[in-house]
């Protein structure tokens, strides 16, 4: 399949500035290609020259195997281009802007000499908008009095009222709050099912691997490093954002952190700290840099602790599910067959007729007692390893095992999976099993509840939020999950060891009504059925 879009070492310059520096890379129709840099790095340069606003020193550009020359009228190659700050006509209305240049009317075919048809103009505005879910007083406002995010919706909808084959993105979400940053992730989606190419820049890792297939680093106006989505990570896009060596050494904790920009403005300070502090130290003598070296030696062997520990914790665990395994299996093989022989030998016995009354009576109760030992050790078998995971899947183990549960414990289980939930990685359908399994103990051991609902959907094709509600008491004031440990209470922690190994996030909340939410959001390759696009 040829590229729609080919950059060949595309160059700009203001001045003596080099803003751009022989870019080169292509985007096949139907793909979605992110953009990741940090400010400065000649993202919104690169989406300013296709949209025709700048030109290029050097370089060339084809479109669909043309060749494009500037001045550039993208919008004849069915280019379309969401800025981060909207360009829009100040002193005209919303629908006015959303249809500029393209307003609908007769003759269909013609651009300048056109009879508008308004009405039939504002039925397409007030539709396209409400895909977006907004919804303005009225259509006749001018777009100079609208917030930044009205605005911003303006432009978004005004793109989407065209036939667009390529649609460059220039960090449209820091405008928008988060619900219409997920609605317009989801229109991504919708026009790469369509078969719309995308560029999408933003500085949002989190968005990026929502909805990319390939994401292009940028630094200094070059690109550093182009990724499969699927086959790289946060760490390595941010260790080619900001030149380090090795993703390694960015600190682990940095991904326990539940906001990304914060993290990444600290880690701003932090260097320039550093930097302030190596200026100093050498005007200093020599005895300081070498205390500066010495601890920089002993951070790097802490990290490179902390990430045996991890690869050790890890390990533990797979030994421990294979010994799970192991056990369950010879449980089941040889125990409970053991038991299920005997106990047909004894109803052979039973059934001779020679016995007396008495002894009859005391084989039927031994016998009651062997089938409610397999029943039990069935039922440590489930525990130790759900028999229905290797072969059915997550959604079929979590089933039997709440079905089971509910009926122990008489608390009625509530479950919702999501309907493209799909097969994952042996690992991870293990870790979210094992994840609800501990949640629903801590919930019979502590919670006095009654009632627990279980919830497992997708909030993008790679992430899956799972979580455990429960109308119990909840936790106490003043909890500590750190505490856990010295009063030997193990459940929440283990959840949250193997949340931190998946990469993932734990969000542990009272309840306005009572009882306990625990949220986990764990990362997850891309299944193979797609997500939802925007529910309209």
């Amino acid at each position: 399949m040829d590229p729609l879009l080919r950059v060949i070492n595309l160059s700009k310059r203001f001045g003596r500035l080099s803003v751009l520096e022989k870019v080169s890379f292509e985007v096949y129709p139907g793909e979605v290609v992110g953009l990741a840099g940090r400010s400065g790095a000649g993202k919104s340069v690169l989406a300013m020259l296709l949209a025709g606003l700048h030109t290029p020193n050097e370089g060339a550009v084809y479109f669909d195997e043309k060749r494009l020359h500037w001045p550039l009228q993208s919008r004849r190659f069915s280019i379309e281009v969401i800025h981060q700050e909207p360009i829009l006509a100040e002193n005209l209305d919303i629908i006015s802007n959303i249809f500029l240049g393209r307003e609908l009317g007769w003759p269909k075919l013609s651009h300048l000499l056109k009879i508008p048809n308004q009405s039939q103009m504002d039925v397409e505005a007030d539709r396209t908008l409400g895909e977006l879910g907004v919804h303005f007083p009225s259509l006749y406002e001018k777009v100079s009095n609208l917030s930044a995010e009205q605005r911003q919706l303006v432009a978004i909808a005004q793109v989407m009222t065209q036939s667009a084959r390529l649609i460059v993105v220039d960090e449209p979400t820091v405008l928008l709050s988060y619900t219409y940053q997920q609605r317009f992730l989801s229109l991504i989606q919708r026009w790469q099912n369509e078969g719309v190419s995308v560029i999408f820049s933003s500085k949002n890792l989190e968005h990026l691997f929502a909805v990319t297939d390939r994401i292009i680093t940028l630094r200094k106006g070059q690109i550093v490093a182009v990724h499969r989505t699927d086959e790289t990570s946060r760490e390595d896009i941010v260790a080619e954002m900001v030149g380090v060596a090795s993703p390694h050494q960015i600190t682990p904790a940095i991904w326990a952190l539940d906001n990304y920009y914060q993290a990444r403005q600290q880690a701003e300070k932090l260097r320039h700290q550093q930097a302030l502090l190596e200026r100093s130290l050498v005007e200093r003598d020599n005895l300081n840099q070498q205390l500066v070296d010495r601890l920089a030696e002993q951070v790097e062997a802490l990290d490179q602790a902390n990430l045996a520990l991890q690869a050790a914790q890890r390990r533990l665990l797979t030994e421990r599910e294979q010994e799970r395994k192991r056990l369950a299996r010879e449980l089941h093989d040889q125990v409970i067959q053991d038991l299920l022989s005997v106990n047909y030998q004894l109803e052979e016995i039973g059934s001779n007729g020679n016995e007396s009354p008495a002894l009859t009576a005391e084989l039927d109760d031994v016998r009651i007692s062997i089938r409610q030992m397999v029943g039990d050790l069935r039922r440590i078998c489930g525990n130790l390893r759900p028999p229905t995971i290797d072969s059915l899947g997550l959604g079929a183990a979590l089933q039997s095992y709440t079905h089971d549960w509910c009926e122990r414990n008489n608390i009625a289980v509530s479950l919702d999976l999501d309907a493209n939930l799909g097969r994952l990685p042996e690992a991870i359908e293990l870790s979210i099993f094992r994840i609800v399994q501990e949640g629903l103990n801590n919930i019979r051991k502590h919670a006095r509840a009654s009632a627990v609902e279980i919830r497992l959907k997708h909030t993008s094709p790679r992430t899956l939020l799972i979580s455990v509600a429960d109308n119990g008491q909840g936790l106490k004031a003043g909890f500590d999950l750190s505490a856990l440990a010295a009063e030997e209470h193990y459940g929440l922690l283990g959840i949250s060891e193997r949340v931190a190994l998946l990469g993932g996030r734990l969000r542990l909340q009272n309840q306005r009504g009572g009882g306990l939410l625990l949220q986990v959001e764990i990362p997850h390759p891309r299944v193979g059925v797609a997500v939802d696009t925007i529910n309209l």
